[in-house]
């Protein structure tokens, strides 16, 4: 029997201690909602069982299917949305199977399962049918309810959606508002107590689904994000929003992405009014981050064992191509940027946990403010840098993945071509890269990884000294030209930079969180010193860019003056 829980998913998971977030979940082993699990050792196997069930279900199952499900996609008939059977089909499977509800409370249905576990399980399903993933991965409409919503509009809805009885959407962009939400029209009316919506979103992913969390401006004549109050409206207790398409797209079709128009639909408010996009809504993206990041984290894989096979199967001159060095060297590359991806990957899962159990340690009354700061600066931190470097890393894997495979990359008889149209979408929904950008920029200049830096400083790595100093001077390099074009006053400027810094960050946060593993692991020691290669000389020509522009503009030059603009 096959399994996506392959050895390099095990491997990194096993690097990270779940123990403090495992303990808390569970009620210190005392949770009478699961009595078989006592202790650490017991939720670490049970874990790893979900986790390899999830992996047979996505290579046996799902992945089977996946061709099919691109070809039919998902459908549009009189005012109806239909998934393909194929895609029906999977959701059937994972629902039985409990998945539906992987971080929900078990009292509502769900598996408890901490984030990085669940993050696991959703870029397994996504590497088996990445359009899936939008419909079982996006499990943070959910999340948001059960964060912010009453108990009754809990209790009401979060057991449909552990049961997979309904799937969900988050309704936030029209066709004037993309990235800026701030400019959000559709209108919440309250008319003796009830509320309604009045208006239209576009873009919206599986927008046919059951439940959705809809943005909505509240308070009348309102601009910006202080008017906009967030919505629950279920599709089974109103009739009132119609699906007026879907669309036409590159990939994932199996998604249905849907324009849809509410007509006075009723709907209640979750939450607070006005906190619906500077609260609720910033935390719900945070969360489909992460997801979009497995997803595109899934498909990268998917993409590399595609390159591998062919180029070992496919011979010319005599030999397979895998024995060339221009191929060997794109392979390579690829394998290291996917298992440092993963790395970075599972660490920002962790960090949301740990930021997850710090919120409720403070509802439980405990002082741990400080703490809690911390851990939510370093979640707010990593999650758009794992964005900004899975999704951009997805969509060079599937492009290579295309040139290595050569003119048969290009046609339908292989996966290598809807990998690539699936990867392309990563790095545009949720937050294209260049909001993640200025989501992440931040972070570095304000020293987030401060002690992460401080605790690689102060390691010894036998062996590894030549390494250790290139990357302290790689940081200090960073951290003083981020400094320099601060003090310079030139927003645009330092906003010019901001790529470029981040992907330093990206890299060097990789690099020394790599090294401690593969001084202890042997087997990872020719990976990381093939990708300390590369990330060498890609920091060297970073640096070097910034200089440029420093020197450049540094001395009041207009950045954004050109005739083209």
């Amino acid at each position: 029997m096959s399994s996506y829980y392959n050895d390099s998913r095990r491997f990194f998971l096993r690097q990270l201690n779940l123990e403090t977030v495992s303990a808390d979940l569970e009620k210190n082993y005392e949770n009478p909602e699961a009595p078989t699990l006592r202790s650490y050792e017991d939720a670490r196997k049970w874990y790893e069982m979900l986790l390899d069930n999830a992996g047979h279900i996505a290579a046996e199952f799902i992945a089977p299917r996946a061709e099919a499900v691109d070809e039919k996609g998902a459908r549009y008939i009189e005012g109806r949305v239909e998934w393909a059977e194929e895609t029906r089909e999977n959701m059937k499977v994972l629902a039985q199977a409990g998945y539906m509800g992987g971080t929900l409370e078990r009292k509502y249905g769900g598996l408890n399962l901490p984030n990085t576990v669940n993050i696991v399980i959703i870029e397994m399903v996504s590497q088996a049918d990445a359009s899936l993933m939008n419909l079982f991965g996006l499990q943070d409409i959910a999340v948001t309810v059960a964060k912010f919503a009453d108990e009754e509009q809990k209790n009401r809805v979060l057991p449909k959606f552990a049961s997979g009885a309904v799937s969900g959407s988050m309704a936030l962009t029209e066709p004037d508002a993309g990235s800026d939400l701030q400019a959000v029209t559709l209108k919440a009316i309250e008319k003796d107590g009830q509320w309604y919506l009045d208006g239209v979103k576009r873009f919206i992913t599986n927008g046919s689904g059951d439940v959705s969390l809809v943005l909505a401006r509240s308070e009348e004549g309102s601009k910006g994000g202080r008017g906009l109050s967030m919505f629950l409206y279920e599709r089974y207790r109103d009739d009132n929003m119609i699906v007026r398409r879907i669309e036409n797209k590159l990939g994932i079709h199996g998604s249905p992405t849907c324009e849809l128009q509410f007509n006075m639909a009723k709907a209640e408010l979750v939450g607070k009014r006005k906190f619906g996009l500077i609260k609720y809504v910033m935390s719900l993206m945070n969360g489909a981050r992460l997801g979009v990041s497995a997803q595109a984290l899934g498909i990268a894989q998917a993409a590399y064992e595609e390159a591998l096979k062919y180029a070992r199967e496919r011979e010319q001159f005599g030999k397979a191509i895998t024995h060339f060095p221009a191929v060997y060297q794109m392979l390579k590359k690829m394998q290291a940027e996917v298992e440092t991806g993963r790395l970075l990957l599972y660490r920002t899962a962790l960090a949301v946990d740990m930021e997850e159990l710090y919120e409720r340690k403070l509802e439980h009354g405990e002082d741990v403010r400080d703490a809690a700061k911390k851990a939510k600066n370093l979640a707010d931190f990593l999650t758009p840098l794992a964005k900004f470097t899975i999704t951009e890393m997805a969509n060079r894997v599937t492009y290579d993945t295309i040139q290595i495979h050569g003119g048969v990359g290009y046609m339908k008889d292989f996966p290598a071509e809807r990998l690539a149209r699936d990867a392309r979408i990563t790095n545009i929904y949720e937050g294209t890269t260049q909001l993640q950008v200025v989501a992440a920029i931040g972070g570095i200049t304000n020293n987030v990884l401060g002690e992460d830096w401080a605790a690689f400083e102060a390691a010894e790595y036998a062996g590894y000294e030549r390494e250790k100093s290139s990357i302290s001077a790689h940081i200090d390099v960073m951290n003083t030209l981020n400094t320099e074009i601060r003090e310079l006053k030139s927003h645009d400027l330092y906003d010019f930079c901001a790529a470029d810094f981040v992907e330093m960050a990206s890299i060097l946060y990789r690099l020394l969180h790599f090294m401690p593993i593969a001084e202890a692991n042997e087997d990872k020691r020719e990976l990381f010193r093939f990708f300390f290669s590369e990330s060498d000389s890609r920091l060297r020509y970073l640096a070097d860019r910034v200089r440029t522009y420093r020197d450049r503009y540094g001395e009041g030059i207009d950045i954004l003056k050109s005739d083209f603009i």
